[in-house]
């Protein structure tokens, strides 16, 4: 079966977006942290998590010189994307004139399924395209909606699996449709547990499968997306975690090799927990691995790329320089990491 055309008078420009987005050498800055999740980062620094703030945080980042060398694209919360610097000027104006891509975050976040114990499903579907638009017209390029999945030795269940892969799909053929590159991220919570690396690569393997069974059959064009996986991890209290650690490489190939075609122009690593130098490490070694890889392999970090900045700025105008710079270093290194030059 051919698969139908979705994207309308859009498809140039979505697989224009797509490939500029895995550009070599570049990655995306994960921006679009919640009110909430935003609020826990500040905490950590003793920040007031009030929108001023929230805005000069955001400023700093943007304004840093020079990161458009080292980041394609800003995934953004809806506040954000309507927020501007101190002299009046619109991020996503700012953004563009550094040639840097703008996202937005179109989830609402996860709800339990009725019945099924800690298994969730991701809201936000009602009312989707016509926010696609909004955003859209306010410079959004592409788009990011997460699943979550929870790994034990009896999650995720099969329902859990089958309604976070129909909805993905969802999401994505109703982004293609208003312009938007959709990220579908269906993130394996990998890291939380006392699981096995190999009951990791079980659950991913499951979810990508479905996943992109869902994406074909929905008639997604996979031309013009970008998958946002995790990394094949053992679960923290794994007793044998260091040493299982080691297979992280390889494993993590195998499983996208076994699931993702050829045609997804990039896969763009989520952090998920891992430190700055262990996002960096592990994405090193998989661009560094002699092995078939069709797709570029780069990132969509969040705390990965920020939780240096956010030390050195701690909030003062007077460390806006310093915390800049901390954005820069790191960011620097996840480039050469996608480039496995580390």
């Amino acid at each position: 079966m051919v698969a139908q055309n979705i994207y309308g008078k859009f498809g140039d420009e979505l697989k224009a977006t797509a490939n500029a987005m895995v550009a070599p050498g570049k990655g995306l800055l994960a921006a679009d942290e919640s009110t909430s999740t935003i609020g826990k980062r500040f905490d950590t620094i003793q920040v007031e998590n009030v929108e001023s703030n929230r805005q000069a945080y955001r400023q700093l980042l943007f304004t840093t010189d020079g990161f458009e060398k080292y980041i394609s694209g800003v995934i953004m919360y809806e506040e954000t994307l309507f927020q501007k610097t101190d002299d009046g000027k619109n991020f996503t104006d700012l953004l563009k004139s550094k040639g840097v891509l703008c996202g937005i975050k179109l989830d609402k976040g996860p709800v339990l399924i009725p019945g099924d114990g800690k298994n969730t499903v991701t809201q936000g579907l009602d009312g989707l395209a016509e926010r696609c638009a909004k955003y859209y017209a306010q410079g959004a390029r592409f788009a990011k909606w997460r699943a979550v999945i929870e790994v034990s030795d009896k999650d995720p269940s099969d329902l859990a699996i089958t309604l976070s892969a129909q909805t993905l799909a969802r999401y994505a053929a109703i982004c293609q449709t208003q312009g938007l590159v959709p990220i579908v991220e269906p993130e394996t919570m990998v890291l939380v547990g006392k699981h096995s690396i190999e009951r990791s690569l079980e659950v991913t393997t499951r979810i990508l499968n479905a996943t992109f069974y869902e994406l074909n059959r929905q008639n997604v064009s996979l031309e013009r997306m970008i998958l946002k996986p995790n990394f094949v991890l053992p679960g923290r209290e794994c007793p044998s975690f260091n040493k299982c650690f080691e297979q992280v490489t390889d494993l993590t190939l195998a499983c996208l090799q076994r699931t993702v075609p050829p045609a997804v122009p990039g896969i763009m690593f989520l952090s998920g927990g891992l430190s700055e130098k262990e996002s960096v490490d592990i994405l090193n070694n998989l661009n560094k691995a002699n092995t078939k890889k069709p797709w570029k392999l780069s990132y969509s970090y969040g705390r990965a790329l920020q939780t240096s900045t956010l030390e050195a700025w701690r909030g003062k105008k007077e460390n806006i320089e310093a915390g800049q710079k901390a954005f820069m270093k790191q960011a620097e290194m996840c480039s050469k990491a996608e480039q496995g030059k580390l």
